[in-house]
């Protein structure tokens, strides 16, 4: 009989690439996650994993498993929510990972109109960057992800994470009060070509976003100040030290004096938000109530 936590670990070591990882993600000790993947390959009759240098990789039985796994993870989700809906899941806590914006633009407006209709459900939030949130969730270290796309994201087809589109936002360009183009109305990216940039460090999907918008713009811009801050970013702009590509939610209500806002010519840059769980998870009596407040709060 193969135990369900086995498997958490077995999907957990895929994800993560290593045991060393895998362990911080589960709160476990590396020797205990190798103790279970080998009391896992005991219980299957077969060698799952094979372990380099470079770290861990799944054998083609080890795959076989893994494609079972999520669906039995999904599963046992599914079970949990309707037990909880038996027993009427009233009352709860649901943990949630966001990136600040987020924060502000959706999920504190859900927590307002939870309190209203749900007031039973408490949700913690945590403070996550775009990319953190997934994993975050897969590793049962959250309930709910609010989440932008970007490059190696969990696509939009993986049987793991079931998502809720919240919505979608365009990037405005902020350039330094005396630009040469601070008196257009709409910035082709083209024009800051030579310009110096200032943008969100690597690994930031804010920084993909920048990037592939100006590859498409047939350059490749020159980051010479990195801040995952946008209000520095602005700040930087505003003291002459180069340009930047801002999501305009991040813009309402802040202080932009010495720069200027314009929105991009052509097809703006655009960051999609959503909002996701694990597959079999959405129909909790806990979590759906908070789906449905977070859509209520983009719509």
């Amino acid at each position: 009989m193969i135990e369900a936590r086995r498997l958490h670990i077995l999907r957990a070591v895929a994800d993560h690439r290593t045991v060393t990882a895998a362990a911080a993600a589960l709160y476990l000790t590396p020797s205990a996650v190798s103790q279970q993947l080998t009391a896992l390959e005991q219980e299957t009759g077969h060698r799952l994993v094979e372990r380099s240098a470079r770290g861990v990789r799944l054998t083609p039985a080890g795959e076989i498993l893994l494609a079972h796994t999520n669906a039995v993870l999904a599963q046992l989700e599914r079970a949990e929510a309707e037990l909880a809906a038996y027993s009427s899941g009233a009352a709860g806590t649901v943990t949630l990972a966001s990136f600040a914006t987020g924060i502000g633009l959706v999920v504190a407006p859900a927590l307002a109109w939870l309190a209203e209709t749900a007031p039973g459900i408490r949700v913690r939030v945590q403070d996550a960057e775009g990319d953190a949130s997934l994993p975050m969730v897969l590793d049962r270290q959250v309930d709910v992800a609010v989440a932008v796309e970007y490059r190696g994201a969990p696509g939009a087809d993986d049987s793991r994470l079931t998502r809720v589109a919240l919505y979608a936002e365009p990037f405005d360009a902020v350039l330094p009060g005396g630009h040469r183009a601070a008196d257009s109305e709409r910035i082709p990216l083209a024009e800051l070509a030579k310009d110096p940039w200032i943008g969100p460090f690597p690994g930031n999907p804010c920084h993909d976003v920048v990037v592939l918008a100006c590859e498409q713009a047939g350059f490749q811009p020159v980051l010479e100040h990195t801040s995952d801050d946008f209000r520095a970013v602005v700040a930087l702009a505003a003291a002459g030290a180069g340009v930047a590509l801002v999501p305009r939610s991040a813009l309402r209500g802040m202080e932009v004096t010495g720069a200027v806002v314009r929105p991009v010519d052509g097809n703006a840059p655009t960051r999609r938000v959503f909002a996701a769980v694990r597959t079999g998870a959405e129909g909790h009596p806990l979590i759906a109530p908070v789906l449905d407040a977070l859509g209520e709060a983009a719509g």
